[in-house]
């Protein structure tokens, strides 16, 4: 992989008295989204003042990432609230997937990035009852995307596949993925690439209907299931999607990444036996799309 780093930015850090903490209380960060799988759903409880994030071993949170610097950002309690300051990284910190300038407050349930790592934070009396639904949403949630994963997505297609079944009703499945995505990493960054990724999930989440799944599958890999749609109507939204796609700017620190993707599209047969049989007669139509050119639909 071709790593990749923003011009370091230089940052007048001004050091101000920090309150005494108040003591351990129930304020925590909990990792939603990590490449180390290790770090996955780990809770960091906001103990220290300041609490601080980097690659180096001295930081009380420690990841891993060449997109995260030595020493960070940290956390600092001051009148009661919890701030996150950036400390010059040369990739920044990001809340609520913006860049902070310098630094921000943090709000309950607000998300943190650093490098690859996205933090939950969390606070309150009930925080230890919202920690363990972040656990359980972690089952089901992809915390990058924030749409569902490939679990919830293989329990909800056995769902829908038994109700065709039974109502005798049509049942179609679209597979995509991003045209190139490697490329877009090793030209624009990881970071840019996990943009690119938040991006279009919003795009494509924003059309769909209440009663269809819509899933991050792997990667830069998505599913799209559709009850009661037939094949035609599944090409025809999976065309609407590939424009839209297509038409979009996705802007990553000021730079227009171009973006597009191949989908395909199955419907399900009187032979199928299982939900693989589906997803993969949909995934030899994206294979089909890629090998005519990228950018289109097959089905």
């Amino acid at each position: 992989m071709t790593d990749y780093e923003e011009k370091t930015r230089v940052t007048q850090v001004v050091q101000r008295p920090l309150e005494e903490p108040d003591g351990p209380g129930n304020d925590c960060l909990v990792v939603i989204y990590s490449k180390e799988p290790t770090l996955l759903g780990k809770r960091f409880v906001l103990e220290h003042n300041p609490m601080r994030v980097g690659r180096g071993a001295d930081n009380h949170i420690v990841l891993e990432g060449d997109s995260v610097s030595r020493r960070h950002c940290h956390f600092e309690k001051r009148t009661g609230r919890w701030i996150v300051v950036d400390d010059g990284s040369t990739n920044g910190t990001y809340l609520n997937e913006e860049q902070i300038v310098r630094e921000a407050p943090l709000q309950n349930s607000d998300r943190i990035k650093v490098g690859p790592t996205i933090l939950k934070y969390l606070s309150g009396a009930d925080a230890e009852a919202k920690y363990h639904e972040e656990i359980y949403k972690m089952t089901i949630i992809d915390g990058l995307t924030q749409i569902h994963n490939k679990r919830y997505l293989y329990e909800a297609l056995e769902r829908e596949l038994i109700r065709a079944r039974r109502h005798e009703r049509a049942l179609s499945l679209s597979i995509f993925d991003i045209d190139y995505f490697k490329r877009i990493n090793d030209q624009y960054g990881h970071l840019a690439g996990d943009h690119v990724l938040r991006e279009l999930a919003r795009l494509v989440q924003n059309r769909i209907r209440r009663d269809e799944v819509f899933a991050r599958y792997g990667g830069e890999e998505f599913v799209i299931v559709l009850p009661e749609t037939p094949l035609d109507g599944a090409s025809s939204l999976a065309e609407n999607i590939r424009a839209r796609v297509a038409e979009h700017r996705f802007v990553f620190q000021g730079e227009r990444i171009p973006t597009t993707i191949s989908i395909g599209c199955a419907q399900l047969e009187p032979g199928d036996q299982s939900a693989n049989e589906l997803i993969q007669r949909a995934d030899e139509k994206l294979y089909e799309a890629k090998r005519g050119g990228r950018n289109r639909v097959c089905f």
